[in-house]
């Protein structure tokens, strides 16, 4: 088990830009609204069954009209402007989502939550032995970054609540929020550098 820290020289175009808060909340609710499933359904006049045939005649009944068992007015109808299965993603512009993502992270290079090591080393797929890691670098929450596939590391940390690994081809900015740490290894710091330079 290895994750040895390093302090490399950071780009300032990338981890020392100006955090833009609204834009942040902005990404973050298309990430979440991107997220949902918009299956919520309830069935309407027209989709419940039975009804097709009138209850009673027009006139000399001395009640109602009524035209179907199914109407909205009656018990077991159907229900009136009842949400039905929808799509809610939509995307921000590319410039706005590459800033919020600069915001993130200079965020959390400000606050001093950005821990950057050489690489991760755990030998095995076993959650004990991340949870060991994460303790040694005093580590509660983190989403870790990984700059290459390591099968044994993101097993590893599957089990664990409060930790999650992403390779740099999915850093987004809902999940970095959502961690108190961000821990990249030397290798994603270079692919995020690359992904990111002006």
């Amino acid at each position: 088990m290895e994750a040895r820290v390093i302090h490399p020289q950071l780009r300032a175009d990338i981890f020392a830009v100006k955090v833009l808060p609204h834009l942040l909340q902005q990404v973050v609710r298309m990430q979440r609204n991107n997220r949902r499933m918009g299956s919520a359904a309830t069935k309407t006049k027209g989709l419940v069954r039975g009804g097709g045939k009138k209850p009673w005649r027009q006139k000399g009944t001395g009640r109602a009209r009524a035209g179907s068992i199914r109407s909205p007015l009656w018990v077991g109808g159907g229900t009136v402007f009842g949400p039905q299965p929808r799509d809610y993603t939509y995307r921000l512009p590319k410039k706005a989502r590459r800033a919020a993502l600069l915001s993130t992270l200079s965020l959390k290079h400000r606050e001093g939550k950005l821990i950057v090591v050489e690489k991760i080393e755990l030998g095995e797929a076993k959650t004990k032995l991340m949870r060991r890691m994460l303790a040694d670098l005093k580590v509660e929450s983190a989403l870790i970054v990984l700059g290459e596939s390591a099968p044994d590391i993101e097993l590893a940390t599957r089990n664990l609540p409060n930790a999650k690994t992403l390779r740099v081809a999915g850093l987004n900015v809902y999940d970095i929020l959502r961690h108190e740490h961000l821990i990249l290894t030397a290798q994603a710091l270079q692919a995020i550098e690359a992904k990111l330079a002006a």
